[in-house]
């Protein structure tokens, strides 16, 4: 049996990190990195979708994961999302990562052409060939890849030794029980939606990566503390308690992920920049959000006391 006790645990989404004139800031990486460091989290999701991944160029990945990887300096796991739209490009960042010594690669599968069940399955294994010393996590996030991880394609999937598991982000709990059952204790299964961090973890999910717990990564780590002692009406309140600040973040005219870096410019005193078009930036508008959003991360760490 595998040991993944390295990627148990609370993995936070990887925020893209801006200049004031939109290119990525490699100050800004290492600081958010460090940061990451301080805080206690188990490891980092590197050029996903929190990464604005999708919107940046190969060469821009590539920085982004060098300057990770530096100011880490081995203390977090990292799994960088390595996927494209095209297979070479992917395997180009396979490559790249491996040579950096991450501890895993992650891929989508290919979004707007609806690619059979095999043609999905070739794409992945030549990414995770590109890498052959690198464990792989499937992606599942049906809702915007278009493309849902069925039982058959993780199936095929598992005949890869090379893949550990999956980042399941599709919304029914009931998808990481099926995952996990199916796979058993060699594989891990990630929570991806972070309003059922609990659920996920209470129905098998032994770690979770997301997208709004860099803003409070403290409050996920006492929600891990608390299922993982089986205080599970703490959890539960804790829980609501960061989802009301997560539907805060998502209520501003601007993309998520604007006013989490604005957040955290105001809570921690990080400067990340904005977010790359076609996302929203965020109007005048917004700052009342960002500061209420921040003043409930403040007193929902005071109130739980971490």
């Amino acid at each position: 049996m595998r040991d993944l006790t390295k990627y148990k645990g609370v993995i936070p989404a990887f925020y893209a990190c801006y200049d004031k004139e939109g290119n990525i800031s490699p100050k800004g990486v290492q600081a958010l990195t460090k940061y990451f460091v301080e805080q206690g989290v188990k490891g980092l999701y590197v050029n996903g979708s929190s990464g604005e991944c999708i919107y940046q160029s190969v060469e821009d990945r590539k920085l982004v994961l060098q300057n990770v990887m530096e100011a880490a300096e081995g203390k977090l796991t990292i799994i960088a999302h390595v996927a494209c739209n095209n297979t070479k490009d992917s395997m180009e960042l396979a490559r790249h990562a491996q040579s950096l010594g991450v501890d895993a690669i992650a891929a989508i599968p290919p979004i707007y052409f609806r690619l059979p069940e095999y043609g999905i399955a070739k794409y992945w294994n030549d990414i995770s060939l590109a890498a052959p010393d690198t464990d792989f996590v499937i992606y599942n996030i049906p809702q915007l890849a278009g493309v849902a991880l069925t039982m058959g394609l993780f199936e095929e999937m598992r005949k890869n030794p090379k893949v550990i598991g999956v980042k399941n982000s599709s919304m029914p709990v009931q998808d990481i029980q099926m995952f996990k059952q199916a796979a058993g204790d060699d594989y891990i299964i990630f929570n991806g939606p972070d309003e059922q961090f609990i659920s996920g973890l209470a129905i098998g999910a032994e770690g979770g990566i997301g997208g709004t717990y860099g803003a409070m990564p403290k409050l996920f780590l006492k929600l891990e503390e608390y299922v993982k002692s089986n205080k599970m009406t703490e959890a539960r309140k804790l829980q609501y308690d960061v989802n009301e600040i997560i539907y805060k973040m998502c209520s501003a005219h601007g993309n998520m992920y604007g006013v989490i870096k604005e957040v955290l410019k105001m809570n921690e005193g990080l400067e990340l920049g904005g977010v790359r078009e076609p996302l929203p930036s965020l109007v005048k508008s917004d700052m009342e959000i960002v500061k209420e959003a921040a003043q409930m991360i403040r007193d929902t760490k005071e109130k739980y006391q971490v």
